[in-house]
Order: structure tokens, then sequence, then C-alpha cells
């Protein structure tokens, strides 16, 4: 009864023209952003953050917009993969192995409408297992102390990137190198500067949003002009658009396993989509054996992926909302954005911020639907983003963010910042070291000091207090497991051409 009371109260909030208009906005927006190849999901809600600053949006409507956002980017990233055989992001990979095929064969408008029908299932269920999951798991996180969160902060560095990189080496440089940044700033304990060199502008620390529009859009500006400003908009026609309704009656076990598949590995810290995708489309190429045709167009190998990778879009919110740790790279931003409202995501916010939970929970439902039926008559008009030149598109990208930046901060010294945050990001990712678990670093740094620091003060400096509760050393367990199992199972999921053998 108290999940029904709660749900009643998000969509009192949901439901007003205010926020109806901004998750409209934001499913449109994140699902150009989805279709154009190389943003992504991440980089759609690092850039939109600033502007919802300077619009003087509430924590309320501010994560309604960027949670749209989310979602419809994840919806978008089918559209390149199914036309062009270019993924939008990693976790619409998957898509391209049959969407392509399928397409080139005259199918592309019931391979779009196939995927969106399948992304509204996984996104809908994950939605639904967020509204039951969610609140248990907020109880259970009473019982965390200092050495559990600890414990808890561990985990998420050990395992969110870990698929990111070629080697778990570059995956712990760049969370050193996150947390390094973390500790800028003017101590809390002893009120000493650390790591300022006597700049005053750096006291305050660094600004979690400089750091992610920097290491995301701004870095992405630079491989542009590397490339000596050569966009790669490509011209597309798209026919004809129907309803698929064969396809889609025909999918719908695929659809619910893929959905469940790709939740549990959303709610995973550090899994993310990408996995999720990948194991849904697994899943149904074993079941469905060397004669199900997975690789050469089949409506399964759409269906599967699209609902994997949704699904887990909704699981990453889990933990995210209830521990406080992201599941996926743009969880990671949505972290960002809550702590920059002074909302602090965890097992109180369920009791102390209710409206804004159970009202980005019921706008996510609300958004599904929104998207779902903007995608079938609208997939034409997302198609022809796809036509906007590269070297219109990216300088308008970082003219709204360093636009957005100035106008939160006012502060020329953060423009300077987030310049040389892209040039960080820029050489990270010409390393091939990821630049999500720099983000992570930055953004629990702080956090997990502080519960080391009370986890020493309660034990008069014994470490062994770090391992002293089961719940410790599960994830103690779980941290080493998941900086481990990477290297072992990186070979399979890096090579997804092995998919068609």
């Amino acid at each position: 009864m108290d999940t029904l009371a709660n749900l009643a109260l998000g969509f009192s909030v949901a439901l007003s023209p205010y926020t109806l208009m901004l998750a409209v906005i934001g499913c449109f927006i994140g699902t150009i952003i989805g279709a154009l190849p190389g943003l992504g999901p991440s980089n759609g809600v690092a850039i939109l953050i600033p502007i919802s600053f300077a619009l003087g949006l509430d924590a309320t409507a501010a994560l309604v917009l960027m949670t749209s956002v989310y979602y419809g980017a994840m919806y978008g990233g089918r559209i390149s993969s199914i036309l062009l055989n270019i993924p939008g992001d990693e976790p619409a990979l998957m898509t391209t192995l049959d969407g392509y095929p399928m397409a080139k064969r005259g199918e592309a408008g019931n391979a779009l409408v196939l995927s969106g029908a399948a992304s509204f299932v996984g996104a809908l269920l994950a939605t639904i297992g967020l509204i039951l999951l969610a609140p248990v798991l907020a109880r259970v996180a009473f019982l965390f102390g200092p050495a559990e969160y600890f414990a808890l902060y561990l985990l998420a560095f050990c395992t969110l990137g870990g698929m990111a990189s070629n080697n778990q080496a570059k995956s712990a440089i760049a969370a050193c190198i996150g947390l390094g940044i973390a500790m800028i700033g003017v101590d809390q304990s002893s009120g000493l500067p650390r790591l300022t060199g006597g700049n005053l502008h750096l006291y305050d620390g660094v600004d979690f949003l400089v750091a992610i529009v920097g290491l995301f859009a701004i870095a992405e500006l630079f491989f542009f002009i590397e490339k000596h400003g050569k966009g790669s908009s490509v011209g597309v026609v798209l026919e004809k658009v129907s309803i698929p309704w064969k396809y889609i009656k025909e999918t719908v076990p695929t659809m619910l396993r893929a959905s469940g598949v790709g939740f549990i590995a959303g709610v995973l810290p550090g899994a993310g989509a990408s996995l999720g995708s990948f194991l849904a489309y697994m899943t149904e190429k074993s079941i469905a054996g060397k004669d199900g045709g997975f690789g050469t167009g089949v409506p399964k190998g759409i269906a599967a992926p699209e609902a994997g990778n949704n699904a887990a879009a909704g699981g990453a919110l889990v933990p995210m909302l209830t521990l406080g740790v992201p599941g996926s790279g743009t969880t990671a931003v949505l972290l960002a954005l809550l702590m920059t409202l002074n909302i602090t995501p965890g097992p109180t916010l369920f009791r102390d911020n209710p409206d804004v939970v159970w009202g980005l929970i019921a706008s996510l439902l609300i958004a599904n639907v929104v998207l779902l039926v903007m995608n079938v008559p609208m997939v034409k008009i997302f198609v022809k983003i796809l036509q906007v030149p590269a070297w219109i598109l990216l300088p308008g990208v970082t003219m709204i963010s360093t636009t957005g930046i100035f106008a939160l901060t006012g502060s020329y010294f953060d423009l300077l910042m987030l310049v040389g945050f892209g040039i960080l990001g820029y050489f990270l990712r010409k390393l091939d070291v990821p630049t999500v678990p720099v983000i992570l670093g930055i953004l629990l740094g702080g956090n997990m000091e502080d519960a080391l620091r009370r986890a020493m003060t309660l034990s008069d400096g014994d470490p062994t207090y770090l391992f002293s509760s089961p719940i410790a050393i599960g994830l103690w367990v779980a941290a080493i497991a998941g900086f481990v199992a990477p290297m072992f199972l990186r070979g399979i999921l890096k090579k997804p051409d092995a998919v068609k053998d």
C-alpha cells in the first residue's frame, strides 16, 4: 500500500503540465542525441546539465529532464545502428548485427518500429522493477556503516569502466586520477589546502559539472579538430514506416527474457547497458541455436539487445538512487546532478525527498509511453538529423556547453578548467584510458575518504574494522571479483563479430 501511495504522489508531480512538457522535450532531444553516432547518453546528459541550471530548474524538474534524455538516447541509439551500421553508442552495438542486414533487404522501417517496441518493453519492465526493488534496497542500506560504504565505493571503482578499457591497469589509473582531483581543495578535517598550488579558485575544489562537460563534450570537439573538420554525415532515405505486428507478436517472449537479463545486469554496479545488451543477445542466440539465423537479420536479433539495453538503463538507476553508487557512466553523471542540487542519493532519499524520487519514477513511466508514441510516426524526422554536417553540429554543442557552464558559475577560471579537462579527456581516450572512472573518482572520492576516516575513528585506527561485517566482506569479495572478471571476459565482449560465427 505504501508503494501505491508513493506512486500516486509521484504521478501528482509528474502529471503537472510543466513536468510533462520537460519529459516530452527530454525524450525528443535524447532521441536525437542517441541517433547521432558517438555522442550517446552520457554526453547528452552532461551537455544539458549546465543548461538545466541556467534555466533555474528545481531538483524534480532537472532530474525529470535529464532522465528523459537518458531514456530517449537509449531509444535513439538504434537508428544509426540499423540504417548506417554505426552504433549511436556502445549498448546499440549488438543491434547492428541483425538490424543492418534487415535494413539492407528493404525492411528498415520494420526494424526501427520493432526496436522501438522492444525498447518500450525493456524500459517499462525495468521501471516496474525499480518501483518494487528500490524501496526494499533502500531499507537494506540503513544497515550500512562506514566500513560497508567504503567497501561499496571500492566495488564501484573496481567494476565501473572495467569493460571500457583494454586492461584493468588503465581503469585503475583513471580511478586514481579522479581520486586525486577529488582531493583538491581545503581538507574539511584539518582546514589546510591540498593540491591547490596556492590558487584561490581551487580552494572550493573542482566542480563536478566542469569536469564532466570537459571530459565528454569538449574532448569530443578535439577529436573532431583532429579529423580536420571532416564529418561523417550520411544521407539516409527511409521509404516506408509501418507497424510489423507479426514480428512484434513472435518476439514478445524474447523481449520479456531480455528485459529480465538486462535489468539484472543494470542493477550490478558497473555492468551497465552494454553488458545487458550483450547478455540478452547471447541468451537468445543460445536458445535459438544454430538454426536461429542470428546475424542475418532476424527480428529476435533486434528485439533482444534493444529490450536488454533499455532494461539495463532502468536497472542502473536502482543502485544510484538507493545506495548513491552509479550503475553506469550516465547514472554517474546523474549522480553529479543530484549532488550539485544538494540532494544526497541513498537510503534517506526516499524518506527525505519522496516527491523527487517518486516524481522521477512516475515520469519514467510517462516518458516510456511518450517515446513509443514519438518514435513510430517521427522516425523520419530523427533520420534527417543524421544528415546534419559535423562541422555545424559539434561547434554548436561546444557553444552550448561553454555558455551553460559560464551561466552556472560565472567564472572565467572554470572555462579554462573546462578546456583543461577537455584536453585531459582527449589524451586519455587516445591512450585508451576510460574516462568514466575519472568521473567516478571525482564524484565519490570525498565520500569514500569520509567513510574511511569515520571507520578509522570508530576503530581507533584498526584496519581490520573494514572487514568487520558480513556485508563488508561480501562487498570486498565482489569488488575483487569485479576487478578480475573483465580480464577473462573481455576477449568475448570485445569482439561482437564473433557472435556471427
